[in-house]
C-alpha cells in the first residue's frame, strides 16, 4: 500500500517493559493486600504487523476498531502510556465510511483507510475547546446538506482532527495539498458524529471529540490506529 501510514521502517513497539509484580513478603504480596492493576505492555487487539507500524515515541494512541471489513460502525479507545504500560480510556461509539475499510484507499471508494497515522492538526467551526494541537477556527468548516441516511450534516465539522493520510502535517485540516495525488483521496478527519456513515472519516459524538481534543498532547506524539478488527490483529 502506498500511503502515509507509519511503521514502514519497522519501528520498535513502544512500551515493552512491564511493572514488576508484587511478591510474597512485600506489601503487594501479603495475604489480604490488593496488588495494583498491572498495565499491559502492548495495546490489546493489535497484532505484530500493526504494532510495528506504531512509532516508538508515540505515547497516545487512538485505536478505532471496525466490526468487520464492510461495516461502518466502530469503536474508539484512547490508550496512554504511563511509563509502565498502556492505560485505556473508555470505549466510545464511532462511525466510519459507508462501505467499511480498505488497505488501498482511493478517492470516492467510500471506505476508510486502514493503517497508523499521526495526529498533528485540528480545527473547527467552533472556537478552540482547549487543545494543545494547532487549532484552525474557520468558517470554512461549515457544512450543510444531508448524509447517506438522510441525516443533517450541519455541525459535523464543529470540531475536527486531521488524520495524516495523504496530507501535509503542520497545516490546517482545510489544506488541500495531497502528496500522493488527488486520486488517493484525502480530507480524512476525526469529526463530530452526524448519526450516519461517513465518506472516509471517523466520527465521534461531540462530547467525546471535545474530550479527545483536550487530551491529545503533541509532545506525546499521538497517532491513530484504524481498521477492521481482523486487519488490526495482523
Amino acid at each position: 500500500m502506498v500511503d502515509q501510514r507509519l511503521g514502514a521502517l519497522g519501528d520498535p513497539v513502544p512500551g515493552t517493559a512491564d511493572a514488576a509484580p508484587g511478591t510474597t513478603g512485600t506489601a503487594q504480596g501479603r495475604a489480604g493486600a490488593v496488588p495494583p492493576a498491572r498495565l499491559p505492555a502492548r495495546i490489546p487487539g493489535l497484532g505484530a504487523r500493526t504494532l510495528a507500524w506504531i512509532p516508538a515515541n508515540a505515547r497516545q494512541v487512538v485505536v478505532v476498531t471496525g466490526r468487520d471489513r464492510d461495516a461502518n460502525h466502530s469503536e474508539a479507545v484512547l490508550y496512554q502510556h504511563t511509563g509502565s504500560g498502556w492505560r485505556s480510556g473508555p470505549a466510545w461509539p464511532a462511525r466510519n465510511a459507508l462501505k467499511g475499510w480498505t488497505e488501498d484507499h482511493w478517492a470516492g471508494d467510500l471506505r476508510s483507510p486502514i493503517g497508523v497515522f499521526t495526529l498533528t492538526d485540528a480545527g473547527g467551526l467552533l472556537p478552540d475547546p482547549g487543545t494543545e494541537l494547532p487549532y484552525d477556527r474557520s468558517d470554512g468548516f461549515g457544512v450543510g446538506g444531508t448524509g447517506f441516511e438522510g441525516e443533517p450534516l450541519e455541525g459535523s465539522f464543529d470540531y475536527v482532527i486531521a488524520i495524516d493520510y495523504n496530507r501535509e502535517p503542520g497545516t490546517s485540516p482545510l489544506d488541500l495539498t495531497r502528496p500522493l495525488g488527488a486520486g488517493r483521496g484525502g480530507g480524512i478527519w476525526l469529526h463530530v458524529d452526524h448519526r450516519g456513515p461517513t465518506q472516509g472519516c471517523v466520527s465521534l459524538e461531540e462530547p467525546h471529540m471535545r474530550e479527545l481534543l483536550r487530551t491529545l498532547d503533541p509532545d506525546r506524539h499521538p497517532v491513530i490506529v484504524m481498521g477492521d478488527a481482523a486487519s488490526l490483529r495482523e
